[in-house]
């Protein structure tokens, strides 16, 4: 996902991103105009919006893409109420309460 609609998402300013992960505003501005950062600077923006960086593989990219998009269904998965849990229903089931 991009900076801007992740920053979004979170319902984040520009300035609020900044002041939640110590980089200038203007950095935040320059990054999501294409600006190339340092990981140092992607990984406390991701942290400021309680997000995580995980490498893929490149050859995996499209894949993986696809299975977040689908909210963790398999490809082919039945829908409705009758079908199997997603991958993601698991995980949630298995998080503690209030986590």
């Amino acid at each position: 996902m991009e900076l801007e609609g992740a920053r979004k998402s979170s319902h984040l300013t520009q300035a609020e991103l900044a002041q939640r992960s110590g980089v200038n505003r203007m950095t935040v501005g320059r990054i999501e105009a294409g600006f190339d950062p340092r990981l140092s600077t992607v990984q406390e923006l991701a942290r400021a919006m309680g997000m995580e960086i995980m490498l893929v593989p490149r050859d995996l990219r499209a894949e993986v893409e696809g299975f977040v998009r689908s909210g963790g269904k398999l490809v082919a998965q039945p829908p409705g109420v009758g079908a199997p849990r997603s991958v993601v229903d698991l995980i949630e089931i298995g998080k503690p309460a209030g986590a």
